[in-house]
C-alpha cells in the first residue's frame, strides 16, 4: 500500500536527511522564483563554493552547502556574507531579493547583510555561515 499524499516543500524540509541531495535540490528548486535560478556552486562536506562575480554588489544569490539551502550576499564589493536559507519560522526557502531575503511562504523578510528579521512572522534571525573570499572564489562552510 502506498501514501499519495503530495510531496510538499514544508515536507521537504521535514525529511532532512532522508534522500538529502535530492531533497535539497527540489526544495532549493520549488521556492526559487520560476523554479530555478540557483545561482552558485555547491561543495560536499559541508563546504560551498560561489563565484564572488555571480554575486552582485547589493544582492545576493542562492546556492547549497550539501543539502541546505544557503543564500550569499555582498553587501559591498568584496565582502561577503553567508546564512541558511530555510526560514525561521516555518522552514520554507529564503529568496534574494535584492539586499534582503523574503520568504515567500508566510512573508517574512530578512536582512541581506546581517540575517536579521525585517518583517515577520519569523522571530529569530537566520543563521550565519563563514564565508571568505580568495582568488575570485567564496567558500561558504557552515
Amino acid at each position: 500500500m502506498t501514501d499519495s499524499t503530495p510531496l510538499t516543500r514544508r515536507t521537504l524540509v521535514q525529511l532532512g536527511g532522508a534522500s538529502a541531495a535530492g531533497a535539497g535540490v527540489l526544495l532549493l528548486a520549488a521556492c526559487t522564483p520560476g523554479g530555478s535560478g540557483a545561482t552558485g556552486g555547491s561543495g560536499n562536506d559541508g563546504t560551498a563554493t560561489v563565484d564572488l562575480s555571480s554575486i552582485p554588489v547589493g544582492g545576493a544569490v542562492s546556492a547549497s552547502l550539501g543539502s541546505t539551502p544557503i543564500v550569499v550576499s555582498q553587501p559591498k564589493a568584496g565582502d561577503v556574507v553567508a546564512f541558511s536559507a530555510v526560514c525561521t519560522h516555518q522552514g520554507c526557502t529564503v529568496a534574494p531579493q535584492g539586499s534582503e531575503f523574503d520568504c515567500p511562504c508566510h512573508g517574512s523578510r530578512f536582512d541581506g547583510t546581517t540575517g536579521d528579521v525585517l518583517q515577520g512572522p519569523a522571530s529569530k534571525p537566520l543563521t550565519k555561515l563563514t564565508a571568505s573570499v580568495a582568488g575570485g572564489k567564496v567558500t561558504i562552510t557552515s
